[in-house]
C-alpha cells in the first residue's frame, strides 16, 4: 500500500469528548486508572523492579541488534494476534484481560467515534510487538512504560526509585541530563528502553502512515506524554507528532473494562481492514 501521510491535525473535540464520555462508560473512575500506589495486581511492582534494574543502554543496543533484523519468523497478523491470547501483561495495574480483548476494545472505541481506518487499525495492532514473548523474552523486556536510556532517568517514570539498582544510574557516561545525546536532538536519535513499541514500529514502518508509526513507537512513553519529562530531548517534529500520541492514549487506557468484545462477530471487519494495509505475511 502507498504510504500516505495524513495531515497532522488533531480534531479539537477528541480529548474533551473522551474525558466526558469514558467516565460514563467505564466500570471505574478515570482517576483510578494507572494507580501504581495501590495496583490491582501484585505483579506490577516486581515487574518494574526487574525492568528498571535491567534496562541499561548496553542491554538496549544488544536487543536492537538481536531483533531488528526481523528474520526470526514470518506469520500473518492474525497468527500473531492469536498468540497474544496467551499473554496477560504483568505490568498493567488496571486489568488482567488477554491482549486480543484489549486490542479490540481500543480499536472498537476508535471506530465508534468515527476515526479513519488507519487509526482504527493502529488501535487494533498497537500492542502486537508483545509477541516478543514468543521468542523467549521476559515480560520486563517486552511490556511496561518506556523511557530513554543513555541519559539520566527522569523521576517522572513510574517507580523511578528502582533505577538506583540499574548500573547506568552510577555511570557518568549515562547519568547526566543529556547523557550520550544533546539538547533537542529528536526522539528518532534516542534509544528507548527495549520492548514491544520499538519492535512493532520496525515491523510496520513500510506499511502505515507516519502518525500511526509514531503512535506505535511512543504510546508507552508515559513519562513524556503524561508528564513532559523529556522535553529537553524532543525537537519540533516530536512536539508536532506527539499530539497524535496524546490523542490516542485515552483510547488505549480508558477502554480497559470487563465487558468483552465479540471476537467472532468482529473478525470479518478486521480481516478486511488488515488486508487493505498489510501484506499476507509479516516479518518478525
Amino acid at each position: 500500500m502507498k504510504n500516505i501521510q495524513p495531515k497532522i491535525e488533531i480534531e479539537p473535540y477528541w480529548e474533551k469528548d473522551l474525558q466526558m464520555r469514558y467516565p460514563k462508560d467505564i466500570d471505574k473512575p478515570v482517576a483510578e486508572f494507572r494507580n501504581y500506589d495501590e495496583p490491582a495486581r501484585d505483579t506490577v511492582k516486581s515487574f518494574y523492579e526487574l525492568n528498571h534494574t535491567n534496562q541499561t543502554y548496553d542491554f538496549v543496543l544488544k536487543k536492537e541488534e538481536e531483533f531488528l533484523s526481523l528474520d526470526r519468523k514470518k506469520m500473518s497478523l492474525w497468527e500473531a494476534v492469536d498468540y497474544l491470547n496467551t499473554l496477560v501483561d504483568d505490568s498493567d495495574p488496571d486489568i488482567d484481560l488477554d491482549q486480543t480483548q484489549h486490542l479490540l476494545q481500543t480499536a472498537e472505541a476508535l471506530r465508534a467515534h468515527g476515526h479513519p481506518e488507519w487509526l482504527i487499525l493502529t488501535g487494533f495492532l498497537h500492542d502486537l510487538g508483545k509477541i516478543l514473548c514468543l521468542f523467549g523474552e521476559p515480560q520486563w523486556a517486552v511490556v511496561g512504560d518506556t523511557f530513554p536510556v543513555g541519559c539520566k532517568f527522569s523521576d517522572k517514570i513510574v517507580y523511578s526509585e528502582y533505577f538506583k539498582k540499574n548500573p547506568d544510574y552510577e555511570d557518568n557516561r549515562y547519568n547526566s541530563y543529556y547523557g550520550v545525546y544533546y539538547k533537542n536532538c529528536g526522539l528518532r536519535n534516542i534509544h528507548m528502553s527495549w520492548g514491544h513499541d520499538e519492535y512493532l514500529y520496525h515491523i510496520m514502518k513500510s506499511y502505515l502512515p507516519g502518525p500511526a508509526l509514531y503512535i506505535i513507537r511512543y504510546h508507552s512513553f508515559y513519562a513524556q506524554h503524561r508528564e513532559n519529562g523529556y522535553d529537553h530531548l524532543m525537537d519540533e517534529h516530536d512536539h508536532k507528532m506527539f499530539k497524535w500520541v496524546k490523542a490516542f492514549n485515552p483510547y488505549d487506557l480508558y477502554t480497559k473494562w470487563q465487558t468483552l468484545p465479540d471476537v467472532k462477530k468482529l473478525k470479518p471487519y478486521y480481516e478486511d481492514l488488515i488486508a487493505r494495509f498489510l501484506p499476507d505475511e509479516l516479518s518478525f
